[in-house]
Parts: structure tokens; C-alpha cells; sequence
């Protein structure tokens, strides 16, 4: 399997000191695969809005509350579709292959079910739009409930799991910088989780704090799929032709 920021054994001929530090013989994801969860998170509320503005209208957009009042407007198809597609790629998420493979899989399914929930148990219809005759308050309930372990998780990936350094390793300067990334990302996520629900026990609008706390989970992936390795790659190649 080769990554996007190619670093594999057999591509050492071509790999400069940054990329040869993307690269760990226990990690079994490729660093695609991360940089795809972490893009996904990233545009996620960006489509929405776009959709949601061209196909209902400014007036519309401007009287949405939260990310998931989405399934209420044209955009629904790409806050479910992308939902789904988010949660395959963390159900295939694998980790890496030492003593904490299972916590690392154990966040990923949890995070993946929670995702797949949340698509599909929908937040309560906005102000002036009818109600889905399926719909019941139980539904809603489910909804926030796994929204916030969604969350969660995404706060559990960033300030733990991906700032663990195997013991027997000294870190790196580029993982000390990486960790501080991390833990900001982290520090963000939970803080938002807190500022959300403050904001929704008084009935106020939730869709910058979910909006800040999914690009914070975005940041973390990208950055322990070394995206801007990818990203810098990819304009050399440019330069040079």
C-alpha cells in the first residue's frame, strides 16, 4: 500500500527527511486514509451551506441553528451522504499495530456508530418547517446523545490518542509540535462540546461551536496524516514541470 505522501521502504531513494518521518512499520492506515477523515470533517459545513443558500435561499440559511438542522434543507443529502461516508472510513480505520491497537479501534467503530446515528436520527425540524411524521421527541433525544459522543471522540483521538509516543522512542522535535497540535485541537473540541451545550440549554444557535469543533477534529487528522507533507509534494511536483 503506498500513502499519499509516498513514504514506504521502497520509495527511499526518493524520500526527503521530512516525508521519512511520515512513515511508522506498526501503522496500519495509510496516511490517505486520515487526510480523507480529516477533509471530510473540513468541508462538511462548508457544502452545507452552500447547498442550503443556493437551493433555499438566503432567508433560509440565515434562520438555521445548528449543523444538524441541515436534514431540513437542500442540503440533506450531502449532511447524511457525507456522515456515511465519514463513518465508513473510521469503521476501517485500523491504527497501528502495538498494545493500544484496540483503543485505537475502539474509538474509530465508536466514532463510526455515532456518525451513522446521527445521520440517521435527525435533530428536531427548525422553526417553520413541519415536522417528519416519523419524527418524535425520543428521536431527538438520540441524536444529541450521539452527537456528543461523536465529539467525544474526536476529542479522545486528538488530546490522546494521537499524541501517545511509544516509550522506547525519544520524540522527535516534529512530534513535540505535532502533540501541541494536537492538544489545542483537543482543548477546542472540548471546549466547544461545553459552549454547545450552554448555548443549546438556553435555545440559542449551536452552529459555531460545532462548526469551530469539526474543523479542530479536521486540523488533527490532516495533521497526523501529514497533509502538509502531501500538500508540499505536490507543489514541488508543480514547480518542476
Amino acid at each position: 500500500m503506498v500513502t499519499l505522501t509516498s513514504v514506504r521502504p521502497d520509495h527511499q531513494q526518493a524520500m526527503t527527511s521530512t516525508a521519512r518521518v511520515a512513515y511508522r512499520p506498526d501503522d496500519l492506515s495509510d496516511h490517505a486514509h486520515r487526510q480523507l477523515i480529516g477533509y471530510i470533517g473540513l468541508v462538511l459545513p462548508v457544502v452545507l451551506i452552500i447547498l442550503a443558500i443556493v437551493r433555499d435561499g438566503m432567508e433560509r440559511w440565515m434562520a438555521l441553528e445548528s449543523i444538524s438542522a441541515y436534514y431540513y434543507t437542500g442540503a440533506v443529502a450531502a449532511f447524511v451522504g457525507m456522515l456515511v461516508a465519514l463513518a465508513l472510513f473510521l469503521f476501517t480505520y485500523r491504527g497501528y499495530a502495538n498494545e493500544r491497537h484496540s483503543y485505537d479501534r475502539a474509538a474509530a467503530n465508536t466514532a463510526a456508530i455515532a456518525a451513522l446515528v446521527v445521520a440517521f436520527f435527525p435533530t428536531a425540524a427548525p422553526t417553520g418547517v413541519p415536522p417528519l411524521l416519523w419524527w418524535s421527541p425520543m428521536t431527538g433525544i438520540v441524536h444529541h446523545v450521539f452527537a456528543v459522543v461523536l465529539f467525544g471522540m474526536f476529542a479522545v483521538f486528538a488530546l490522546w490518542l494521537f499524541r501517545i509516543t511509544p516509550p522506547e522512542e525519544a520524540m522527535s522535535p516534529d512530534k513535540q509540535r505535532r502533540n501541541m497540535v494536537y492538544l489545542a485541537c483537543g482543548t477546542v473540541i472540548v471546549g466547544c462540546i461545553l459552549w454547545a451545550g450552554a448555548a443549546g440549554f438556553k435555545g440559542k444557535p449551536i452552529f459555531v461551536p460545532e462548526s469551530i469543533a469539526l474543523v479542530a477534529f479536521s486540523i488533527s487528522w490532516l495533521v497526523k496524516g501529514y497533509a502538509h507533507v502531501t500538500i508540499a509534494n505536490a507543489a514541488r511536483s508543480l514547480l518542476k514541470r
